[in-house]
């Protein structure tokens, strides 16, 4: 494939990537209005991965307007593909082997007699036979994607299943070749969870009882399984990460906070569960993950993220490999996603705030690198804003990252703002990277400010519990406060100024404008919660119960908030300005419920003063590229008639 970025080619070592030059004339006299259409695209070549082999690649995409997972050869171009389930969103996909594909799909369900429940399942995809098949076994169990181990050559994998949620898991062997289960470890009370070492043995269980965790550890499949320890918790903060344990050894790694107040990673021997050295971690940001080599002796990396997500190689030659990438496409943060099993092919990503990406396939043999194809097609990256890191101080001091997106042409003075608060919202956070709204609003003419607000992720374990119990509060002051930041710069005119978010964002746009109704002029939600008590009830189907009760005791600050306080729907009386509101029909992490009584509400108190519309089929997300463009149509008409930016 040729584009104007050019190719990639060097015996032994890597050049730049040309890059045609930018139309700086064309941007002087006023840059080109993108069209919705295009901003709408859903990527049709995303989350590629490479086969052990090196010799296809697999990926998510679009055909005849409906998912597909497609796969192909690494030097074809006619792809094969095969459709994801109706109504289902894909999470993750893997390779087991050279010849097969396994997905992760979550999909909206009636479970237990719930209805609108979230159930997850896998897909096996056989690219020998062309056969597609759905990997179940009780046919209803809420989480059927629990993959402990896939095997390398693809024979087999490892599937913790639970029959009912009020059932202890097993462990299943699955054999890929026709989907039969065979149960390996059977349930035992009290463990909930069953983690298995990189030659898929199954190692650890970690359970609750009486008020404490407890876990349970075994060196070897012939083992039997024994209690090493109890704790209640806060007695002992370390988490077990699902990819940590050194197959044939006590030996492994741990994520803890202990010591630094910053997720770090440690030695660890799981037998003892002593803490020892430090592995790595990082002054301002909480280690992420990390991973294992593929046959499991050795760490390979680690990962954080600081304004973009960053990998810290141990490997030098890998360390090396990634700062020759560096420099050959400028200008754009490359990300080694995949390689094959022998290492000679490597998939990289580069990405930029400015650019949504292109796929590029590096053989370290021949020092060639070639690109394999473009995210998003018919956006050019000279058309398209430039997003940077920002910080600014809220109130009572703290220091709130943030990016900040200015539009092309225009002096930054007087600005019209919208403030575009991220989901979560907790351990969730903004990061520079390509958004399609951000660069509709920006095209727009308006700055545009993401606050990672107080109890957003990465940011330490300080920075995460000052968000407890501050929904609605200081929370929401950190978004009122980058707004005065960027008023009291010039930047940003006072009285132009609206909300837009999505998921908690879009809580936060509602509550903005009830709030602080003489800061605002409108708000717009998608997806947003409305009413904090019946999402918290909500969720507590779908949770474990001391899962749940973690997750309402950080939105409630250990119960001390009366929600009805803080919620859009009881507070709804209050509302005086304008109101774009969206959800999907099919949404299964936020109910349709949540906006649909708020728009009840408001008709009973007779404002007026809202839109409303409904996407069917679509859930917490848009599916189609229609009803992501209709959304950009609406909120674009929105906003220009309630907070022009001309």
């Amino acid at each position: 494939m040729t584009s104007k970025w050019g190719l990639l080619a060097a015996a032994g070592l890597l050049c730049p990537v040309a890059v045609a030059a930018e139309d700086t004339s064309s941007i002087a006299r006023g840059t080109p209005s993108l069209a919705t259409a295009d901003l709408a695209q859903l990527p049709d070549f995303s989350d590629v991965q490479l086969s052990p082999n090196g010799q296809r690649i697999v990926f998510r995409g679009r055909a005849n307007g409906k998912n597909i997972v497609a796969y192909r050869g690494v030097d074809e171009v006619k792809k094969s593909y095969f459709m994801v389930p109706e109504k289902s969103e894909v999470n993750w996909i893997r390779w087991a082997g050279n010849d097969r594909i396994v997905l992760s799909v979550t999909q909206t369900a009636d479970l237990f007699m719930r209805q609108y429940g979230r159930a997850t399942f896998l897909v096996l995809h056989d690219l020998k036979t062309s056969a597609t098949s759905i990997l179940r076994r009780y046919g209803e169990e809420a989480e059927g994607d629990n993959v402990l181990f896939i095997d390398p050559a693809g024979e087999y994998l490892l599937l913790s299943l639970q029959k009912t949620a009020y059932d202890y898991p097993s462990v299943f062997r699955v054999s890929l070749a026709d989907g039969k289960m065979r149960e390996v470890i059977r349930p035992r009370n009290p463990i909930w969870t069953w983690i298995a070492d990189s030659a898929g043995i199954v190692r650890i269980g970690v359970g609750w009882q009486t008020g404490k965790f407890r876990f349970y550890y075994r060196r070897t499949e012939s083992d039997d399984f024994a209690q090493i320890s109890s704790v209640r918790p806060g007695e002992d903060d370390v988490l077990f990460d699902v990819m940590g344990i050194v197959s044939g050894s006590d030996e492994g790694y741990v994520l803890s906070d202990d010591k630094s107040g910053r997720q770090a990673l440690y030695k660890f021997n799981y037998r003892t569960r002593v803490i020892g050295d430090i592995v790595h971690g990082d002054e301002r940001y909480d280690i992420a993950g990390y991973w294992l080599n593929d046959d499991g002796s050795a760490l390979e990396g680690v990962s954080y993220t600081d304004d973009r997500d960053r990998v810290v190689w141990m490997d030098a030659a890998t360390k090396k490999l990634q700062g020759l990438v560096d420099k050959a496409i400028p200008g754009q943060h490359a990300q080694l996603v995949s390689r094959s099993r022998d290492g000679s092919r490597v998939l990289i990503l580069g990405t930029a705030p400015h650019d949504p990406g292109l796929y590029y396939l590096l053989d370290r043999k021949s020092g060639e690198m070639k690109i394999l194809g473009e995210r998003q097609k018919g956006l050019p990256p000279e058309v398209l804003a430039s997003t940077k890191a920002v910080t600014y101080k809220s109130r009572d001091g703290t220091d709130i990252p943030a990016y900040l997106t200015l539009p092309k042409g225009r002096d930054a003075k007087n600005l019209p703002l919208i403030i575009y608060p991220h989901g979560g919202p907790y351990g969730v956070r903004d990061k520079l990277e390509y958004d399609a709204q951000t660069q509709l609003l920006a095209n727009r003419g308006y700055a545009v400010l993401q606050p990672n607000y107080r109890g957003s992720g990465g940011y330490g374990t300080a920075f995460s519990d000052a968000g407890r119990g501050q929904i609605g509060l200081k929370m929401q002051d950190d978004l009122d406060d980058g707004m005065d930041w960027l008023v009291k710069s010039g930047m940003v005119d006072a009285k132009r100024v609206c909300v837009v978010g999505a998921s908690y964002g879009g809580y936060a746009a509602l509550w903005s404008v009830i709030r602080n109704p003489e800061r605002y002029r409108c708000a717009a939600s998608f997806a947003g919660v409305s009413d904090w008590a019946a999402i918290l009830k909500y969720d507590r189907r779908f949770l474990f119960r001391r899962s749940s009760a973690r997750w309402e005791a950080r939105v409630t600050g250990d119960s001390s908030l009366d929600l009805a306080t803080v919620s859009p729907l009881q507070q709804a009386a209050r509302l005086t300005r304008p109101v774009l509101i969206a959800h999907g029909d099919e949404d299964s992490r936020v109910p349709l419920s949540q906006s649909r009584k708020l728009v009840e509400e408001l008709k009973k108190l007779g404002n007026t003063d809202f839109e409303y519309k409904v996407y069917i089929g679509e859930g917490h997300g848009f599916a189609d590229p229609a009803n992501q463009k209709d959304w950009f149509d609406r909120l674009d008409a929105f906003l220009a008639k309630h907070n022009p930016a001309g």
